[in-house]
């Protein structure tokens, strides 16, 4: 089984647009691989679908479901490296999990991680390219 992670934005993204291809690349690995994350990673999940822009888009109900959702269907593991690759900082703890854990993808569509692709053997996909 495959270790696969997403970044935020293709949650949110899964979240917001129940047929897109960020959806369509969720719920692929959630039936033929392991999804892994970290706390970190996880809180800020939380954070980003807790921003007031987004309560227009989806009710409380439905944040929680798809929360509680990836957290019990995600493997958690701790993170003990600390990674500086990445342009923007708040993305170096998706490269640290990938490395350290040794993930089999980085599923994103932030640009600070797609242009790193592959990091260190371990390819960065946009969800389109983790569907092919």
């Amino acid at each position: 089984m495959k270790k696969i992670e997403f970044d935020t934005n293709v949650l949110v993204s899964a979240l917001l647009f129940k047929t897109s291809k960020s959806r369509l690349a969720y719920e692929k690995a959630l039936l033929n691989h392991q999804i892994i994350s970290s706390l970190e990673c996880y809180k800020e999940l939380v954070e980003v679908l807790s921003r007031p822009k987004f309560s227009k888009y989806f009710s409380e109900i439905d944040k929680s479901i798809f929360l509680i959702n990836y957290f019990h269907s995600t493997q958690f593991v701790k993170v003990n490296i600390v990674v500086e690759d990445c342009r923007d900082p708040k993305d170096n703890k998706f490269l640290a999990l990938a490395f350290e854990h040794s993930s089999d993808f980085i599923v994103s569509g932030d640009n600070d991680l797609i242009i790193l692709n592959p990091y260190k053997n371990i390819p960065i996909v946009t969800p389109n390219g983790f569907l092919e």
